[in-house]
């Protein structure tokens, strides 16, 4: 049996299928097996099987001229790994999509844990948007808007580590430098956490540099137009930075 020419797709550095652990899923399905011929390949029933598989977002199975053939696979994308409070952990997709975790790979993404409700089932993030019942007990949307925003951003995606949420609602961002616990409140909109991640991005850019990285045990982005720092020698002072709006 000639090999196929296996193409798999991966935007970034995170792959949960690589080229022999699907070879062995098609074997196991006898799709293709020893001794097979170039007529004996059944490509819609390779491209059916593959689809199933919840790491693929993309696949196309397709002969080619001569005795050649080519499965050309894009994987989806992890944007977070969610801990939840049942003791379960999935990842969530660029999709807004859930996957298990994976035997072949862990990925290097924002870690999600706290008081997280949500289990990896069928519901994907634009399901819980459009649906007025699943909104209002979900946090989905939410994690996805905040962790979207870090994996897109590249200061952010090397700088948060963990996004924690707290039995108040209120989301905490916890950073790789500097011991600061960056309290970013509620992310109901794509305009609230943008609103948010600027002001942080200001504050890093502007004030950090003089101030420095040990300054603050704190950072509250919750407060309209302002960041709300609190020193870590004066826990009870609290220091409130304007912040002015910038383009973008």
């Amino acid at each position: 049996m000639l090999a196929p020419n296996i193409l798999i797709t991966v935007d970034g550095a995170n792959a949960f299928l690589n080229n022999r652990e699907l070879t062995l899923r098609l074997k196991r399905q006898q799709l293709i097996f020893p001794g097979q011929t170039y007529a004996q390949i059944d490509v819609n029933a390779i491209e059916t099987s593959i689809r199933k598989m919840e790491e693929v977002l993309t696949v196309e199975v397709y002969k080619k001229l001569g005795s050649d053939w080519t499965i050309d696979i894009t994987t989806r994308k992890p944007l977070a790994r969610i801990y939840n409070n049942l003791g379960e952990d999935f990842y969530l997709d660029a999709t807004g999509h859930t996957l298990k975790p994976s035997i072949l790979y862990t990925a290097r993404v924002v870690v999600v844990n706290g008081d997280i409700p949500d289990r990896k089932d069928e519901f994907t993030v634009d399901d819980i948007i459009n649906n007025p019942t699943l909104k209002s007990n979900r946090l989905l949307d939410d994690v996805y808007r905040i962790s979207n925003y870090v994996c897109n951003h590249p200061f952010f995606r090397a700088q948060i580590g963990q996004i924690y949420r707290q039995t108040n609602g209120d989301f905490i961002l916890i950073p790789q430098v500097g011991a600061q616990r960056i309290v970013f409140g509620t992310a109901k909109t794509n305009a609230e956490v943008e609103e948010k991640f600027n002001k942080l991005d200001i504050f890093y850019r502007e004030a950090m540099p003089f101030e420095g990285w040990s300054k603050y045990d704190q950072i509250n982005l919750k407060y309209h137009n302002q960041i709300v720092c609190r020193k870590k020698e004066l826990k009870e002072k609290a220091v409130s930075v304007q912040i002015e709006n910038e383009a973008h």
